[in-house]
């Protein structure tokens, strides 16, 4: 069908379209002025999801703007915020309402619940589109009705958000309460631990206590090594026997001793060159030498085993000094096993100290924020009683019924030509037949016109036979 054949539908059939149009745009005008005037009224909510904490001070995260704009929408037209608005008006309270609820329901359910469902179907929530306020509006037949239903949608979720902040903190105020005792009993656990174990061993500081006995470590390893030098030097003087011996040859007496035994074999020699050795004198300088080489060699004799003596004693002294050093060795090593063992006890003391501090911290936070009746969100404008009826619109209800009875008549008018058709056209008749149009006849012409052309059609056709 081509749009000019559709066009000479239209006018074929323009007296269906013209009536549909007129009858569905009646209907509608009727139907409008019939129905009762229904009132919108709406509050605007602020949610300042940017803000800060109003409880810790720490700021916000922003959360994102459609998941979080789409969540607060689902909980203001959630069942329970609307069962808390039918509380607070006392809606289930009247006895009309219960009648109402009676015819309509037959008794099944509660009012409450029936009450709360007409409420959520008139409720109409709709977030700003770059911004972070919300209206809440809802419609009725009473301006004052629907203005204080609105109003308590604003109340009940504000109270329902701040509850739904609330509740989670006091729970975790519970749970947290027995942590508490939990960590308070590994702390005086681990705490007396550590008491009993110094108490055990008489620890008062380790640390200062190591460090004195590591001290004396020290010097007890300096002592020894001093010592074995010594012994050495002793051992090594013992070997070297008689008159080569260091000792023997520094002694300031055996040295006295040498020079007068020299001076007496000195006299000696010159005597015995003079007299014969049955002289007096002789016998006498003789003597004298001898006595004198006598104590020499007892001198020497003396001083070699006072030397060996010395090294015993220092031998003796290195065997004490390293029996010490062990024992210190060991008590040092004690010490430091003592110092490990309560190096474990302080840190398990420390950890259940820091756990215990944490949980207290955090316990201390999440009662001030289950105590906390603040609110992220803000009453902007409350809702007011309206004056003016936001339906129903007659101007739009009129064109959109004119719209829908032009569509509905070019329909019916489609319709009707299908189910009659008619030839509007040449292209019709070329179409239907397959054969092509010689002619067409004016049907607008005047009679005497349409005469002449019927003769002259008949003599042509008389003409061609």
């Amino acid at each position: 069908m081509s749009f000019s054949q559709f066009l000479l539908i239209l006018r074929a059939r323009r007296w269906i379209l013209i009536a549909t149009v007129l009858l569905t745009v009646s209907v509608t005008l009727v139907v409008s002025l019939l129905l009762p005037k229904t009132y919108k009224a709406t509050a605007s909510l602020l949610l300042n999801y940017k803000g800060m904490d109003p409880v810790t001070g720490l700021t916000m995260p922003g959360q994102l703007l459609p998941g979080y704009m789409a969540t607060q929408i689902d909980i203001i037209s959630s069942k329970n915020v609307a069962l808390r608005v039918v509380d607070r008006l006392r809606l289930a309270e009247s006895p009309s309402v219960v009648a109402q609820f009676q015819e309509a329901t037959g008794g099944k359910g509660t009012v409450r619940d029936w009450l709360a469902e007409l409420l959520i179907a008139k409720l109409d929530v709709n977030p700003s589109r770059e911004s972070s306020v919300v209206e809440v509006g809802f419609k009725g037949s009473d301006p004052e009705f629907v203005a204080a239903v609105a109003n308590a949608f604003a109340d009940e979720y504000q109270l329902v958000n701040t509850q739904l902040k609330v509740e989670p903190m006091k729970k975790a105020s519970t749970y947290f309460n027995d942590q508490i005792k939990l960590l308070r009993d590994n702390l005086e656990t681990a705490q007396s631990r550590l008491s009993k174990y110094q108490q055990e061993h008489g620890i008062v500081s380790v640390d200062n206590r190591l460090d004195v006995e590591s001290n004396r470590l020290n010097d007890l390893s300096a002592q020894l090594v001093m010592a074995q030098g010594q012994v050495a030097e002793a051992a090594s003087r013992g070997r070297m026997a008689g008159s080569d011996s260091p000792d023997v040859a520094n002694s300031p007496m055996i040295q006295s001793m040498k020079i007068n035994l020299a001076q007496a074999e000195s006299k000696f020699a010159e005597l015995s060159s003079r007299l014969s050795p049955n002289h007096p004198q002789y016998q006498s300088a003789k003597s004298e030498v001898d006595k004198l080489r006598a104590a020499l060699g007892e001198a020497t004799r003396v001083t070699t085993n006072s030397v060996g003596a010395n090294a015993s004693i220092l031998q003796q002294r290195e065997a004490q000094i390293r029996a010490a050093l062990e024992a210190q060795k060991t008590k040092v090593l004690e010490l430091n096993r003592a110092r490990d063992e309560m190096n474990v006890l302080n840190k398990d003391v420390e950890s259940a100290q820091r756990a215990f501090d944490a949980a207290s911290q955090r316990l201390s936070q999440t009662n001030i924020e289950g105590q906390s009746n603040q609110s992220e969100i803000a009453v902007l404008n409350p809702a007011v009683a309206p004056i003016k009826p936001a339906g129903p619109k007659i101007l739009l209800n009129t064109i959109l019924a004119g719209i829908m009875g032009t569509m509905l008549g070019l329909g019916f008018s489609i319709l009707a030509e299908m189910l009659n058709r008619r030839v509007r056209s040449e292209s019709d008749i070329a179409d239907a037949l397959q054969i092509p149009v010689l002619g067409a006849i004016n049907w607008k012409t005047t009679p005497n016109r349409r005469a002449g052309f019927m003769n002259s059609l008949t003599m042509r056709r008389l003409g061609a036979n």
